[in-house]
């Protein structure tokens, strides 16, 4: 099954959050939704970055590749490498 890491973005709080799923679309409803206790106060949330893996496994090494970063200007460079700006 394929796996994405996915970025979504807070405007109400300038903020990034990164995961992984199957379904990014259907895990953005649920940050929406405030399922996620990290995300909840942040809504609206956007996808503004999404990244096929080969497999689950590869999902989560590569969204701890990112979050190690620890990195605004990090994420904010691959969003911008995505949309071709």
């Amino acid at each position: 099954m394929e796996y994405f890491v996915y970025i979504i973005y807070s405007r109400s709080r300038n903020k990034y959050y990164t995961g992984y799923s199957h379904d990014p679309a259907s895990r953005l409803e649920e940050h929406n939704l405030g399922a996620t206790a990290s995300t909840r106060g942040g809504r609206p949330w956007v996808i503004v970055f999404t990244e096929k893996c080969e497999d689950k496994t590869a999902a989560i090494k590569r969204e701890h590749i990112i979050k190690k970063m620890k990195s605004r200007k990090y994420i904010e460079n691959l969003i911008k490498i995505y949309s071709g700006c």
